[in-house]
């Protein structure tokens, strides 16, 4: 697989073309079909710092929100009996990488092999090589495939997820495939481009995995059965039988014992059930909580209540409400009611404007919004939304407990998806029609918590009208001001976390990078990080490189979102040096002296000048304190760096990280691994030259600090034999003297 390869072992990086000339430091060269064009120059010249100013701070906000949710993620996770689709962790094989065996075992702990389908597709992994498991989502394909590759390969055969954007033609003919190797792609989107899989590769492919002895199962829509080059390979997936699947369950769970008319009940509401997830839930539930509990999740209180709420027909000043919280849920209760009360108004105008009034779901007349936002109270939360509105004290992010406000929430995450869902389901134009222009304010003018939660909204929103939400949010934000791109950028990646909308959320990242204007590549460059960028590495590395090969604004935002990748990768090791690799790779195939390796040392030094996500220690420190092998990649950036005209920067971004490490021994084998891989790529002049600045650097009074020196010692001591005299006093013509810009935070004390 491409994430598995070293600069030096053949990491396929296809090379991009740069498409524009690109003005060499911070100067701003024009660009085609990217900005207006005018003959004062003047006032072009005065707008660049003002659009440089309003870009960083479009990712200050993206930085805040991945901190935030780096936290979440990374913090202590009850997950105790997750099973596949069931519990806090996500679906194995959903990112690409080694999909490790406790994984698999976790996932595959309660599976059922559904029949016939699952021979059928056995029958074809086994002659062909390869399967396409097709069918409704949520039916167990994702468990399906690791089964089959399992059922092939053994129970200790590797298995590996590639991303579901990559090109099957190109993969028969990479170098990624491994002997002996068990492969899946989940939710296959297929390619943008108009070249088409074709027969021939898909034979290809297929005698290629034969030869090598490995296998690889895709899962996807029922749409990829129409595609004539994968139509022989596809099995129709169904879910297994449910009360079967849930007499296994039984049995490998803590025995509960039932009353008959409690077991009849509850093997009826198993036969209802469609998705093996929520079978696995209730055998899960029957064990810990008894019959009740069982019941109780078979029967989706969450979706009754909510049901009956709409079923009243709500008047105006109840739905409206519960609309705005879909969409702003836990923000500040006093932001809350404003905005609540800007929704009103957005309503009322369009009823004054002669257009048919806010209808009830049945088509009836609506209550009048007259007095709406009068008549709205606090204490009438508690009768509008019995069950599953309820309020909850929490201080904003970085606040002490003593600033806690009172937010209105969900008593579930599930109830905000019902809502949105009921919502779609029963009202037409005249409540989405005010509702988005409602929205596009809040993308608009709203503060970063707004935002973020509009963007969580409308990504559940898309998984019910996906093509309304692009057309007429999506593509309006996009090249809109910062805080709309932003928010645009936002909802790409929430609708990763949601199942099934990972691909499309990809396909409009992707449709945004090339010939769509300025505003929607600064908008591409800002949804590849995060979520996105971590699920299609390969390809988002790729999207953004060339992005830093368009015209300045463009490239700047490139090279922050490369940055915004590593700095999320931090607690993920594999992304980590994936992203390392592919910087080396990019960088080594790049000629001396083009535009090309200019464009590829410049991010570079911008990568390991970078501080932490969480911290204003630099990433380097901490991946050379977390990640091994870490060494092996930064040293060769490093070194490259150290041969150009960014020599200056790269000394002070290694000073910093020594001087991070300084009290740390535990780093001192990394330190050591660091020094050699830069000297490996070094001659003996140029080794004598960075040792000459570094001993310079290190005299400043930001990094003349006993702790640091002694790491210097091992960075470049430890190594093949020492630099002669006469070597030292030739090299000193070479060296800059300018001075280090400060370490951040000042001297250490």
């Amino acid at each position: 697989m491409a994430d598995d390869k070293d600069a030096g072992d053949g990491l396929d990086v296809p090379p991009v073309a740069a498409p524009e000339p690109l003005v060499p430091d911070d100067e701003s060269a024009p660009e085609a079909g990217d900005g207006d064009s005018g003959p004062d120059k003047g006032a072009e010249q005065r707008k660049k710092p003002d659009e440089r100013e309003e870009d960083d701070r479009g990712y200050d906000d993206l930085r805040r929100v991945h901190q935030l949710v780096n936290n979440n993620f990374y913090g202590v996770v009850d997950a105790s009996g997750a099973a596949f689709g069931f519990g806090a962790t996500s679906s194995p094989g959903l990112a690409p990488g080694t999909i490790e065996p406790e994984e698999a075992d976790r996932a595959l702990r309660f599976y059922v092999p559904p029949q016939p389908c699952f021979d059928d597709a056995l029958g074809k992994l086994r002659a062909n090589g390869l399967v396409v498991l097709t069918g409704q989502n949520s039916c167990g394909r994702g468990a399906g495939s690791l089964a089959l590759l399992r059922e092939t390969l053994g129970k200790k055969a590797k298995l590996r997820s590639l991303s579901p954007a990559n090109a099957l033609a190109e993969l028969a003919a990479s170098k990624d495939l491994e002997a002996g190797q068990g492969y899946v792609i989940l939710d296959y989107v297929g390619e943008l481009h108009v070249e088409a899989v074709q027969a021939y590769a898909i034979g290809r492919l297929s005698e290629e995995l034969r030869r090598k002895g490995s296998y690889l199962v895709i899962t996807a829509g029922d749409t990829t059965r129409r595609r004539l080059a994968l139509q022989d390979h596809c099995v129709s997936w169904q879910a297994p039988d449910p009360v079967e699947l849930f007499e296994h369950c039984r049995k490998q769970l803590p025995h509960a014992l039932l009353a008959p008319d409690n077991e009849q009940e509850l093997l009826e509401r198993v036969g209802e059930q469609r998705r093996p997830a929520d079978i696995v839930a209730a055998a899960v539930a029957l064990s810990r909580e008894g019959a009740e509990g069982a019941l109780d999740t078979l029967r989706d209180r969450h979706q009754e209540l909510v049901q009956e709420f709409f079923r009243k027909q709500p008047a105006a000043d109840d739905l409206l409400p519960l609309a705005a919280l879909a969409f702003l849920e836990g923000i500040p209760e006093r932001t809350f009611e404003k905005e609540c009360a800007a929704l009103a108004t957005h309503v009322r105008n369009w009823e004054q404007s002669g257009e048919t009034p806010l209808a009830e779901p049945d088509g009836g007349a609506g209550a009048s919004l007259h007095g709406a936002v009068a008549q709205q109270s606090r204490a009438r939360w508690k009768a509008r939304a019995v069950g599953f509105v309820t309020t909850e004290h929490r201080p904003e992010p970085g606040r002490d407990a003593g600033r806690s406000e009172r937010r209105l929430v969900f008593t579930s995450p599930r109830v905000r998806e019902l809502v949105i869902a009921e919502l779609h389901d029963l009202y037409g134009y005249e409540l989405w029609y005010p509702l988005r222009q409602w929205l596009g304010e809040l993308a608009l003018l709203g503060d970063l918590d707004t935002r973020t939660e509009v963007a969580r909204g409308v990504a559940i929103l898309a998984r019910n009208a996906l093509a309304e939400v692009d057309e007429n949010l999506l593509q309006v934000w996009s090249e809109g001001l910062t805080s709309q791109r932003v928010t645009a950028a936002l909802t790409l990646q929430f609708m990763c976390d949601i199942e099934h909308l990972a691909p499309q959320a990809r396909n409009i990242a992707l449709s945004w990078v090339d010939n769509r204007g300025q505003g929607r590549a600064l908008t591409a460059a800002m949804a590849l990080t995060g979520s996105l960028g971590s699920l299609y590495r390969l390809e988002a590395l790729n999207w953004l490189w060339f992005l830093t090969q368009r015209g300045e604004r463009i490239a700047f935002s490139a090279r922050r979102s490369l940055v915004l990748l590593l700095q999320t990768a931090e607690h993920d090791s594999e992304r980590a040096l994936f992203i390392l690799r592919y910087v080396r790779t990019v960088t080594a195939k790049a000629a001396p002296g083009t535009q090309e390796r200019s464009i590829a040392l410049r991010t570079t030094v911008q990568l390991l000048e970078a501080p932490r996500l969480e911290a204003p220690e630099p990433i380097t420190a901490a991946l050379l304190r977390g990640v091994p092998d870490s060494a092996r990649h930064l040293g060769s950036l490093w070194a490259d760096v150290l041969h150009s005209g960014n020599r200056s920067r790269a000394v002070s971004a290694l000073c910093r990280t020594l001087v991070q490490l300084r009290d740390e021994p535990s780093v001192t084998g990394a330190v050591r691994e660091l020094g050699e891989a830069m000297r490996n790529t070094m001659n003996r002049r140029q080794w004598a030259a960075l040792c000459h600045h570094l001993s310079i650097a290190l005299e400043h009074p930001d990094y003349a600090i006993p702790g640091a020196h002694r790491l210097a010692q091992v960075l470049l001591g430890s190594l093949r034999g020492r630099v002669p005299k006469e070597s030292r006093r030739s090299t000193a013509s070479l060296i800059s003297n300018a001075p280090f810009p400060s370490s951040q935070g000042g001297r250490s004390k």
